[in-house]
């Protein structure tokens, strides 16, 4: 009996998917109709007369949709800008060893505002500039070789927008060195080189910026940032690095990219491009492309204090060496790039092997695998790759630094560096070539080849990556997780549904009813039993 009425239930279920047409309908109720303002007043209670209901078609009436539309459309975007970048400019500067292999950019501070060259370094967190100097480098442009203008130096008191951060600020980290809430915040950054830090106070003022999308041209905007007035360097930044400041891009709230995220000026990322030419660029708020190759961060105790990343092991030429994996600060502040020592032995290893020049020992240099070649020798520099997790390759463009002595010789070196640390530092020379992405909203690192060229509105990188070095492709399921925010406006979504979906919506009834049928079956089973 059972199963003759199972039978009876699919046979039912069969014809009312065949023969007829089942519909399944809600009712449409409008925000501000009357059937809505009674569920309001009945969850209200008597709360309900604390907040007018809008008359229909008065002015409050449209002021109050335009609001719901404006804000659903900002949840939609996520940030106000596409693109923002430096007043005066995305492209970054390359001068070599002179201001220590650094990639710097020119930024505008203050009101009136003034103009500092700042070294990016993403393994920081802080911003800091010269200001009422004790102990600062030279800013004067005859001091250095490359330089066309003097560097400044910023005093609070001649901003009129600039404004001391007291210790009770909740940026205010060094708490324990007030004497009071209402004292200046002081700050000491030390930074891994010997000896190498910067010491003052906390000021917040506004930084100049540009905002680039495609369909507009560049406008001018202010946030307003935390910086340190570094009154007091040691180290290195005496002596030629970041005489006139650092900017550091890292992943704490007080780093600019943190700052213009958190206002909701532009998505939780930025990018940062250089050429082996020397050029640039830096652009807040950038994703990438689709079509970039992308490796998670790595946490420490649950938090992201750095751009840390995972490399499953070194590649040298077509060789993938054995244990050669380790955890990698990607530090764009790091002229060079370091790796643990056990894993350098091998790294260095291997690339000696491969290489066919004569090997020379150059005592002034931190380099230790360094090689003499002559000009009519047939020169073959092997190829040096990172692998990352799920067979992401990352390709050196410039593993090597070289340097014509003459017609007749050339000298290169491998420009790798040991460390006595258990973790690496991917440093500015293996960025040299791609658009490296710091996607802390999806919280990975993304890489594409481009050329970093300007084309005079900030949108110099170039969106489309190259074919020079590469050629593993994207993974499609990497492809398709990438969420495309800004591919269609809200208002233009209605396309006609095609016939798949409207096939697959009337398989709907059919597979409700046999799911229907089969939960009857499965409960006369049980009684049976």
């Amino acid at each position: 009996m059972a199963v003759r009425a199972i039978l009876f239930l699919l046979w039912a279920c069969l014809f009312v998917n065949g023969s007829l047409s089942l519909t399944l309908s809600s009712k449409l109720v409008h925000r501000f109709s009357e059937e809505a303002m009674a569920v309001w007043e009945s969850r209200s209670g008597n709360n309900a007369s604390l907040k007018p209901w809008p008359k229909r078609n008065s002015l409050n009436y449209f002021q109050l949709l335009l609001q719901s539309d404006l804000k659903r459309q900002r949840l939609k975007l996520g940030s106000k800008y596409e693109h923002l970048f430096p007043s005066e400019g995305s492209q970054t500067l390359f001068f070599g060893n002179e201001l220590d292999w650094l990639h710097y950019t020119w930024i505008d501070i203050g009101t009136p505002n003034v103009s500092f060259m700042v070294a990016l370094d993403a393994g920081s967190d802080l911003l800091w500039v010269p200001c009422d100097c004790i102990q600062c480098a030279p800013l004067s442009a005859s001091y250095y070789d490359t330089l066309d203008r003097d560097l400044n130096e910023y005093s609070p008191s001649l901003s009129r927008t600039g404004k001391q951060l007291s210790c009770s600020h909740q940026l205010c980290k060094s708490t324990t060195n007030c004497k009071g809430p209402e004292e200046p915040c002081p700050y000491i950054v030390q930074y891994k080189s010997d000896d190498t830090a910067s010491s003052g106070f906390l000021i917040e003022d506004v930084l100049h910026l540009k905002s680039a999308s495609k369909n507009s041209t560049p406008s001018s905007v202010q946030a307003s940032v935390v910086f340190g007035c570094g009154r007091k360097q040691s180290g290195g930044y005496l002596e030629g690095a970041a005489p006139d400041g650092v900017m550091g891009l890292g992943p704490g709230e007080i780093s600019v990219p943190s700052v213009l995220a958190k206002a909701g000026m532009i998505q939780n990322s930025f990018s940062l491009c250089f050429d082996d030419n020397g050029s640039g660029r830096i652009l807040f708020g950038d994703q990438g492309n689709l079509a970039q190759h992308s490796t998670p961060f790595l946490h420490t105790a649950g938090k992201y204090v750095t751009y840390s990343v995972g490399v499953e092991r070194f590649c040298v030429g077509n060789t993938c060496i054995k244990q050669t994996g380790f955890q990698a600060l990607v530090d764009s502040g790091s002229s060079f790039t370091y790796v643990p020592t056990e894993v350098y032995k091998k790294i260095v290893f291997e690339f000696d092997k491969q290489v066919n020049a004569t090997r020379i020992n150059l005592q002034q240099s931190s380099w230790k695998y360094c090689y003499n070649v002559s000009s009519w020798e047939l020169l073959s520099i092997p190829t040096i790759k990172l692998m990352f997790p799920l067979n992401q390759s990352f390709l050196v463009h410039k593993p090597v630094f070289s340097e014509s002595l003459n017609q007749k010789y050339t000298i290169f070196c491998l420009t790798l560096l040991r460390t006595d640390d258990d973790y690496g530092v991917i440093g500015q020379n293996f960025m040299v070539g791609y658009r490296m992405v710091f996607d802390r909203e999806n919280l990975k690192l993304g890489w594409s080849n481009a050329n970093c060229e300007d084309n005079g509105n900030g949108k110099g990188v170039n969106p489309t990556p190259s074919n020079n070095g590469s050629t593993s492709q994207l993974p499609t399921s990497e492809q398709q997780s990438i969420p495309n925010t800004h591919a269609v406006a809200p208002a233009t979504a209605r396309n006609s549904p095609s016939k798949s979906s409207v096939a697959a919506s009337r398989q709907i009834p059919l597979l409700l009813c046999l799911t229907s049928s089969l939960l009857l079956l499965m409960r006369l089973l049980i009684l049976s039993c």
